[in-house]
Formats: structure tokens, C-alpha cells, sequence
């Protein structure tokens, strides 16, 4: 019997083909990076009110620092392709580690949720604190919406993404 948490490879294991691997990072990247976006959009430029454009300048702010406000849609255009290669990066992590931990693959509501869990944690941990920002690293910037947001939007749709295509 097979255990959720039984994640050694055995002989029956099927590792994805190379263009399956690629079609999950993308997919998997597109689905976090859409979804992961509309929930800044909605938590932090409407709901904080800090507008579209300087939610996108934000995430620019990690290579610009403070400067990025001052570069108006040059700096959002900037945030977006971070953004977006941020989430292919975390897209591709998920499925290399799914190569070689079938589990991965198998349960991607479990293993989903505790990467995005784990992303949002990486971000706040060593991420930020080493970006332009200079977040600092001690007291992490915890937020119980945006924690949970990773876990919906970033962990599942990587892993449910992984299991579609690199199955």
C-alpha cells in the first residue's frame, strides 16, 4: 500500500518526457503568474488602494528599489516580466522536484498546497530581505490572506498543472 507521504522512486515510476515537462512549467507558470497577479490587483491595489500600476512598480522594486516609482509604465512593464519569470521559475522548480518524487505528481492537492505554502515563505524569508527593498528578515511580513492566496493560487495550479501534463 502506497502512503501519501511514500515518495521513493521505484522501477514503476514514469518520469514525464522533456516537451511534457516543458508544457507543465508553462502551464504551471501561466496559471500562478494569471492568478497570482489578479489576487495583487484585487488584495493591494484595490482593496489597500494602491492602484494597478504601482502593484506592478512594486514587484520592479525588487531590482529598482525605491527609483521604481519614478519610472512610471517603463518600471510596471518591468514588474510584469518579473513577475511572470518569478512564476516560471517556481513553476520549473515544482516539476524537477516532481522527477524525481512521483508524489509529487500523484497528489498535487497535498504537495500543491505545501509548496505554495513554501513559496510564500521563501519570498518573505530570503527573497525580499535580499532584494533592492531590503525587506527586513526578522519579523517576516506574515499576512494570513496573502499566505493563503500562494497556497490557492501559486502551489495548486503548479501541481495541478505537473500532474496534467508531466503525467
Amino acid at each position: 500500500m502506497r502512503h501519501w507521504f511514500n515518495m521513493s522512486l521505484t522501477a514503476q515510476t514514469r518520469l514525464p518526457s522533456a516537451p511534457a515537462a516543458g508544457r507543465a512549467v508553462l502551464w504551471g507558470g501561466l496559471l500562478c503568474g494569471v492568478g497570482d497577479l489578479s489576487f495583487a490587483f484585487v488584495y493591494y491595489g484595490l482593496l489597500q488602494g494602491l492602484g494597478v500600476v504601482h502593484v506592478m512598480q512594486s514587484v520592479a522594486g525588487g531590482l529598482l528599489g525605491r527609483a521604481t516609482y519614478s519610472g512610471a509604465a517603463a518600471s510596471a512593464s518591468l514588474g510584469v516580466a518579473l513577475h511572470f519569470l518569478i512564476a516560471f521559475i517556481i513553476a520549473a522548480i515544482y516539476v524537477a522536484l516532481s522527477r524525481k518524487a512521483a508524489a509529487l505528481r500523484e497528489r498535487p492537492f497535498v504537495f500543491g498546497a505545501l509548496y505554495g505554502a513554501g513559496a510564500y515563505v521563501v519570498m518573505q524569508m530570503i527573497v525580499l530581505p535580499l532584494s533592492a527593498w531590503h525587506s527586513p528578515f526578522w519579523p517576516p511580513n506574515v499576512a494570513l490572506i496573502p499566505f493563503i492566496g500562494h497556497i490557492v493560487l501559486v502551489g495548486l495550479p503548479i501541481a495541478l498543472a505537473t500532474r496534467r501534463f508531466a503525467c
